[in-house]
């Protein structure tokens, strides 16, 4: 239910069995019904991105968006974003098949 909770390894883990990307959405900084969930996640970023690194995997592939529940529209536009950002990369090299 938080984005607090999204450990590093969940993200490297679907990254490296074949996901082409990988977003947490979370509550505004501020707005976190957790308290500190949001912050957590911050942090938690930057480990991600070094992950990614020395896997040899785009920065592009992962995302990070602040994004309430009442911002609909604004959801759909973060999701088409990724997923467009996601075409444009070559294929995973952790896809089998």
């Amino acid at each position: 239910m938080c984005s607090g909770m999204v450990h590093p390894n969940l993200v490297i883990d679907a990254l490296t069995k074949g996901a082409d990307g990988v977003m947490i959405c979370g509550c505004h900084i501020g707005d976190c019904h957790y308290i500190d969930g949001n912050h957590k996640t911050e942090k938690r970023v930057e480990a991600i991105k070094l992950l990614l690194e020395d896997f040899g995997l785009e920065p592009e592939r992962f995302r990070l968006e602040w994004v309430s529940a009442s911002e609909g529209p604004r959801f759909a536009q973060v999701m088409t974003d990724m997923t467009e950002a996601v075409k444009r990369l070559p294929p995973s090299p952790y896809k089998t098949g």
